[in-house]
């Protein structure tokens, strides 16, 4: 299993790079397999952007692993 998560293009670098953001985090990654630009949001995994997705999408994936991490911390309380 793997897993990629949406992040948004916060800056564009040399070559194919460019800084993401997820929650705050900035990483760089490549942009080398997508056509995407500054605002733009992506799929990211393992430093690649896979694929450039919408703002809409972005945030609903966003907040579905923000309700996960909740509910993870929450079985570790109990």
């Amino acid at each position: 299993m793997c897993l990629a998560i949406p992040a948004k293009i916060v800056e564009l670098l040399e070559g194919d790079m460019a800084k993401v953001e997820v929650d705050g985090v900035r990483k760089e990654v490549s942009l080398a397999m997508v056509d995407a630009g500054l605002g733009d949001y992506v799929i990211i995994h393992v430093g690649y952007a896979l694929s450039k997705i919408d703002a809409e999408e972005a945030a609903k994936t966003i907040a579905l692993f923000a309700e996960m991490a909740e509910l993870g911390a929450a079985e570790q309380v109990s």
